[in-house]
């Protein structure tokens, strides 16, 4: 193995709320070969986490028990196949990809400008930004589970929803292939450009966030929601919700992972008993509580 194994690495500085305890170990591998070793070589009962860009993730205060496989700036290769089809790493953040797309001259790709995040975990949620979705556009992706075993499937084999994919049990999005239709360069970057600005002037983009911390409702917004009840800018210690837009809980600066998590609690709490919906979390938590 050629990567990087660290021992209890605080989390905080990983991820996007800048918030979480240590990981017991983490790993930071050179390339897919390199990865793929090193999950042959763990023991079985090893808990594996994925960390990319840190978005849309909540790690608790008392950390990961296991292993967290660090994919930032690495498994980031890109490349256009014979085939017309893009070929992605899990690493690979997706404004990049949005980029490298468009030139190409590919277009349908656009909205991944609006993801803060990589490939792995756009794949994973289904993340979508500005109208498109993630799983609109990919072909196949390639899995990999604890043993280091590597299989493809087409995009057929998941069950795909709104922020939702079902039939990863015990496996790992590694890359895909995606399916884009021939565009026009300039169009993209303009279209590219508009999406990005109209997310500057509405999302607090130059806070410490997670992205949408909730799942919008069928027929609602769940920021439409949370304003409604009267909650922008209610804070719990240093977690506050955002003045932006409120679908965002703010780190003001000395938040913990408990002070979000029990702001999320009496979010869903005040819209259940005033609103009479369930808001259901987009974001993901893991680790262990103090």
């Amino acid at each position: 193995m050629k990567g990087t194994l660290l021992k209890n690495e605080p989390l905080a500085k990983y991820t996007s709320w800048r918030v979480g305890g240590p990981a017991e170990q983490m790993y930071l591998p050179i390339d897919r070969n390199d990865l793929i070793e090193f999950l042959k070589a763990l023991p079985k009962q090893q808990n594996v986490y994925w960390l990319g860009l840190g978005s849309n993730l909540l790690v608790r205060d008392g950390g990961i028990k296991g292993t967290v496989i660090n994919t930032r700036g690495r498994l980031k290769r890109m490349q256009l196949l014979e085939s017309g089809k893009v070929y992605v790493e899990a690493g690979v953040p997706s404004a990049h990809v949005a980029k490298f797309c468009m030139g190409l001259g590919l277009a349908g790709a656009e909205f991944l400008a609006g993801i803060p995040g990589t490939m792995g975990g756009a794949l994973k949620m289904n993340a979508g930004a500005f109208g498109g979705e993630t799983w609109n556009i990919v072909d196949s992706v390639e899995m990999i589970n604890a043993d280091g075993l590597v299989r493809k499937q087409g995009a057929e084999a998941f069950e795909v929803a709104y922020r939702s994919v079902k039939g990863l049990e015990g496996e790992w999005f590694l890359s895909a292939e995606l399916n884009l239709r021939k565009g026009k360069a300039e169009l993209s970057q303009q279209k590219v450009k508009e999406l990005l600005e109209k997310r500057g002037l509405t999302q607090p983009t130059n806070k410490p966030t997670c992205g949408s911390v909730f799942k919008n409702p069928p027929g609602d917004f769940a920021a439409r929601l949370i304003e409604a009840c009267g909650l922008k800018g209610y804070a719990i210690g240093g977690a506050c919700v955002s003045e932006k837009h409120a679908n965002f809980i703010e780190n003001t600066g000395s938040a913990t992972a408990t002070n979000i998590e029990e702001l999320i609690a009496y979010i869903q709490s005040q819209v259940q008993q005033q609103m009479g919906v369930t808001l259901c979390t987009e974001v993901c938590r893991v680790g262990e509580s103090l």
